[in-house]
């Protein structure tokens, strides 16, 4: 028997989870995504191709591998069609790609409540990417939402209306104006494209896989501080982004969770509202987005940017069980002579290294200064070529993290990775 390992990131999300997925992928014989929905933006960039991936796992470009969508994802057929046009344009190789049968489905009423809902919030929206997401995971804890399994059943269309009317009752409490029409003849039109893919019980398939000695990579979606019991409550996701979410997500048990595989960026980035302690909003702030290209794959929302936060890397370090850490876009750092890292904070007097409950908004940072470097290591092909102020950057790190980091990207696409 082997054991599934899992890769997650450890900030607000935007880490680039994809590249490292679609890099590692060659090792692994199943690509399984374990929780989120369509507003994921998983980027990779190869052969001259640059593609976003929002619901599809990142090994969709590997010949031989397969490709899982599991319980724990919530699926818009409309997206997914389009996602698979837009891959199948690239007249490249697409491998096999599997639908479990209990992942639910957003239907157009739940983009039309998420919509109304971050409206009648006004100032206090939690920055929804309106994608139907967050309705999508309230009616499956609720125990009305309909699942991929449920779109071959003959009462199908019965369930579907009775869902509706549900959706339609809670729109009528909103100041809110849509036309549905449109958006269900597309939805249904979508749902053939959702049907000619082969749905099958994910977690029998996966449990036997492991059992075959098969190689599985669990693929997360957002960030650990965007997770739904332990993220930036409530500026966060609508699901459990974290390793314990690969199990619930996938239907593996704990005991067969392997390596867990921690991606951060060498600084912090957040798209919508809620805290961010290491936040800047001077010249550094601005080059750092500028160069780092920090817009959202999904919504191309600008991202906020900030130092690198040790203490909550710390935390979702142990939230996750993190055994390798693997950091991105080190690149975007050249050039600055000074880098900053916030080490601790300060909270209602006192100096504090983890994430209080109360209101994380009102934590001020307290940093540490590292020498930076001024080569330009986008196209450096090994670390023994890299300034000494990126190794000790990095032997930094794992000191306060206490990890190892295995992997150091210096650009976007899949040959700018340096393994250590």
């Amino acid at each position: 028997m082997t054991k599934a390992d899992v890769l997650l990131g450890l900030q607000w999300g935007d880490e680039g989870k994809g590249k490292i997925v679609d890099v590692l992928t060659s090792k692994y014989d199943i690509i399984a995504r374990f929780q989120g929905g369509p507003n994921a933006g998983h980027t990779l960039e190869f052969d001259g191709i640059k593609h976003v991936l929002h619901t599809i796992p990142s090994g969709i470009f590997h010949e031989g591998v397969i490709n899982l969508i599991g319980n724990g994802v919530v699926i818009d057929p409309v997206i997914f069609q389009d996602e698979i046009t837009g891959i199948r344009k690239l007249a490249v190789n697409m491998s096999e790609l599997l639908i479990s049968k209990k992942a639910h489905l957003i239907l157009p009423t739940h983009k039309l409540i998420d919509a109304a809902s971050e409206k009648a919030k006004g100032k206090e929206k939690i920055g929804s990417t309106l994608k139907g997401i967050g309705p999508t995971y309230m009616d499956k804890t609720g125990r009305n939402g309909l699942r991929v399994g449920d779109i071959s059943s003959v009462d199908f269309q019965e369930k579907y209306e009775k869902l509706k009317r549900k959706h339609i009752q809670i729109l009528d409490f909103y100041d809110f104006e849509y036309e549905l029409d449109a958006l269900e003849a597309n939805w249904f039109d979508s749902l053939e494209t959702l049907r000619s893919f082969k749905h099958i019980e994910s977690e029998h398939y996966i449990h036997n896989a492991i059992k075959q000695g098969k190689k599985i990579l669990a693929e997360g979606a957002q960030g650990t501080l965007l997770d739904i019991d332990f993220g930036s409550y409530p500026f966060v996701t609508s699901s459990n982004t974290i390793t314990a979410g690969a199990c619930t997500g996938l239907g593996v048990a704990p005991n067969n969770i392997g390596e867990v595989f921690g991606i951060f960026k060498a600084y912090c980035t957040r798209v919508g509202s809620g805290p961010f302690p290491s936040e800047l909003f001077d010249e550094v702030g601005e080059r750092l987005g500028k160069i780092g290209n920090e817009f959202g794959a999904t919504t191309g929302r600008p991202r906020r940017c900030g130092w690198i936060d040790i203490p909550a890397l710390r935390y979702a370090i142990n939230i996750n069980g993190v055994t390798q850490l693997m950091m991105m876009k080190a690149d975007v750092l050249s050039g600055i002579k000074t880098i900053k890292a916030c080490l601790h904070y300060e909270f209602n007097g006192k100096k504090i290294d983890y994430l209080p409950f109360e209101d994380n908004e009102k934590l001020t940072p307290i940093y540490k200064e590292l020498e930076g470097w001024e080569m330009n290591i986008m196209e450096l092909e090994s670390l023994s070529d890299a300034p000494q102020a990126l190794h000790k950057y990095i032997a930094w790190l794992e000191e306060v993290l206490e990890v190892p980091i295995s992997i150091i990207s210096v650009g976007p696409d899949r040959k700018q990775t340096l393994f250590r």
